[in-house]
């Protein structure tokens, strides 16, 4: 069955191109599809164009529908060209002509629109949460590390001291500036799209608004070609602050990878949580971390193959836009999955609390040294001169003492200025 099936055959070989994995991407939007669907029949019933038994028996069956859904015995076979035509096929099969007049005001094109919205606003909530419970946990490792040194890197090369306090805090704030992005996208989502048609409106008298609250939205996309011209702009706005939280968690990741590594040993994780080798009995692979990059780094990839599939498009619909589903339904599945994985397995992380008794490190604190003689009267030049010839001749002996106090340094973290940041995401 098509929505727009006129009784005449079509090739199944274009069929088959046409839908694509359709069926299988519309079973995560179905359970958005049957609330749109229930609040779209509320709609038309409260502007008399369904009887009070046609929205009974409507109600009832897309609330079976639901529980299918919900419990993983919903299909939609072959002969269905996506979930939209499946629903309207139940409906008419098990209530007759009530089902035939659910399409009543209504194209596929919003329905997919407002499908994708109600999608995007649940995951885009969840990301969120995600994000904020990984953050929260690296402000306690923050806390509960806070005196441990580490050493800091720059070029590769040895720098300056850091400690796991800086470490943890400094992922924790800046995943707070990736809550922005997911603000900002949820802010273009939360906007009801349903009853644009197929992007420009209807001759019926349908109440937009009673959706719009019906489904929780915020508020609507007013414009009916506005609202069409979201489809793509939702799912880029989405994509780009998934790339903002991909970027923090795979730097993340690959600093667990080096630390990790016999070279730094800065850090372990139990071997429950590593794998090993084929033919190396002593391999402890830190494969989880190292999927956790991989995964984030291709979602770095998805706003620009998001933008290519859209850029060159006018207004109005077109048939490019079902192939957005395709980069950013399995692009949200990996990115929940990646955040998951960090919070279980950055909780059981072990720090190494003697890094820095190893003589390579003594050059750390070349600065403080330097910053000393300063702070005695010493001009900045003729202090940076003195230590570099100490060091040369190997006369700098390293006080390993940290005195850093300013704001957001090693002694005086901010940690609950951070924890206030994160308060702010709801």
């Amino acid at each position: 069955m098509k929505l727009w099936d006129k009784g005449l055959p079509t090739d199944q070989k274009i069929d088959m191109f046409t839908v694509g994995n359709d069926r299988q991407l519309d079973l995560v939007i179905a359970k958005y599809d049957v609330r749109a669907t229930l609040a779209h029949a509320k709609m038309l019933h409260s502007i008399e164009l369904l009887s009070d038994e046609d929205i009974l028996k409507i109600e009832n069956e897309l609330n079976d529908l639901a529980k299918e859904i919900k419990e993983g015995t919903f299909i939609i076979e072959d002969q269905f060209e996506d979930v939209h035509s499946k629903i309207e096929f139940v409906l008419t099969e098990k209530i007759g002509d009530a089902g035939k007049r659910i399409h009543t005001a209504r194209s596929r094109n919003d329905q997919v629109l407002v499908a994708m919205h109600l999608y995007l606003k649940d995951e885009l909530s969840e990301i969120k949460s995600q994000v904020k419970e990984l953050s929260y946990d690296l402000l306690k490792s923050a806390d509960r590390y806070k005196e441990v040194l580490l050493p800091g890197y720059t070029h590769l090369q040895i720098a300056m001291p850091s400690s796991f306090g800086l470490w943890f805090s400094a992922y924790a704030e800046s995943f707070a500036d990736d809550l922005y992005f997911l603000e900002a996208a949820l802010k273009v989502v939360d906007q009801n799209p349903l009853g644009s048609a197929a992007g420009y409106g209807s001759s019926f008298p349908i109440d937009r608004e009673f959706t719009t609250k019906e489904l929780g939205f915020t508020t609507l996309k007013y414009n009916v070609v506005a609202a069409q011209m979201s489809r793509g702009k939702s799912e880029k706005s989405t994509s780009f602050a998934m790339s903002s939280v991909a970027g923090t968690l795979s730097k993340l990741a690959m600093d667990v990878c080096l630390y990790m590594s016999q070279n730094f040993d800065f850090m372990s994780i139990p071997s429950e949580f590593t794998t090993g080798s084929s033919i190396m009995p002593h391999k402890k692979n830190p494969d989880v971390f190292e999927l956790i990059r991989g995964k984030c780094n291709k979602i770095q990839a998805l706003p620009y193959e998001l933008s290519l599939l859209t850029n060159n498009l006018p207004s109005g619909y077109h048939r490019d836009l079902q192939l957005l589903k395709e980069g950013i339904v399995p692009a949200i599945q990996d990115l929940k999955a990646s955040l998951e994985m960090a919070i279980y397995a950055l909780k059981n992380v072990k720090v190494n609390n003697d890094i820095l008794n190893d003589d390579k490190y003594d050059y750390l604190f070349s600065v403080d040294t330097l910053n000393e003689l300063v702070m005695k009267g010493m001009s900045f030049r003729d202090a940076y001169v003195k230590i570099g010839v100490d060091i040369e001749n190997g006369n700098y002996k390293p006080e390993k003492n940290t005195t850093h106090t300013h704001i957001g340094s090693i002694n005086n973290l901010c940690l609950d200025e951070i924890k206030e940041k994160l308060k702010h995401f709801n």
